[in-house]
């Protein structure tokens, strides 16, 4: 198989994998709702991200188009950047992590700018798929569906802790989806194995 095919194959699977796995999600589920996986250590539970990694927002729909934008120059750029290293004599593993993060803020984006426009909202209800009365929101001011939740560690901070006494403590607390964990891989792969090759690269 060729390299430029390679890398395809896996944005291929990522971002099918990513989009079915969040549309079953929007039209079975309701914010909130959660289904037990195993036990309490992985759970579905379904939330929605309005804006960066974590929730965070800034400077409302400003801020919202803002970062849209800049993703979409990123995933751009991470595309040029995928068609000069399918030419060139690079490691295949080094390819995958590139490949992963295109895939993973590509799956993302795809929420940001469409999903508004294809569903309702899912508040107390089961989002419709092109809804007659319009979707919750305008081009790139759709909500990025989260629903992957590992709790593995569930108690409390004792109470002669100097941090947070008698606090709940989780981890991981972060809710995410496949895009998240695709962009995650690829980063941890090239810090981990493929520093050296990124730096010849650039």
């Amino acid at each position: 198989m060729s390299k430029g095919r390679l890398s395809i194959l896996v944005i291929l699977f990522v971002l099918l994998f990513d989009q079915i796995l969040k549309v079953w999600i929007k039209t079975n589920m309701m914010i909130g709702e959660e289904y037990r996986i195993a036990g309490n250590w992985f759970i579905i539970h379904f939330t929605e991200n309005n804006g960066m990694a974590f929730g965070l927002e800034f400077f409302g729909k400003i801020g919202k188009y803002l970062l849209s934008i800049f993703r979409i120059v990123a995933v751009i750029f991470i595309a040029y950047y995928l068609t000069k290293l399918v030419k060139k004599e690079v490691k295949i593993g080094f390819l995958i992590a590139v490949s992963l993060i295109f895939a993973g803020a590509t799956g993302n984006i795809i929420d940001s700018a469409v999903y508004g426009i294809l569903f309702n909202h899912s508040n107390y209800q089961i989002a419709e798929f092109l809804p007659q009365a319009g979707g919750y929101a305008s081009f790139l001011q759709g909500k990025v569906v989260d629903m992957l939740y590992f709790p593995i560690i569930n108690t409390h901070w004792p109470s002669w802790s100097p941090i947070n006494p008698s606090e709940q403590f989780i981890f991981f607390r972060p809710v995410f989806n496949i895009a998240d964990t695709a962009i995650s891989t690829g980063m941890l792969m090239i810090l981990v194995f493929f520093r050296k090759t990124l730096q010849n690269e650039l």
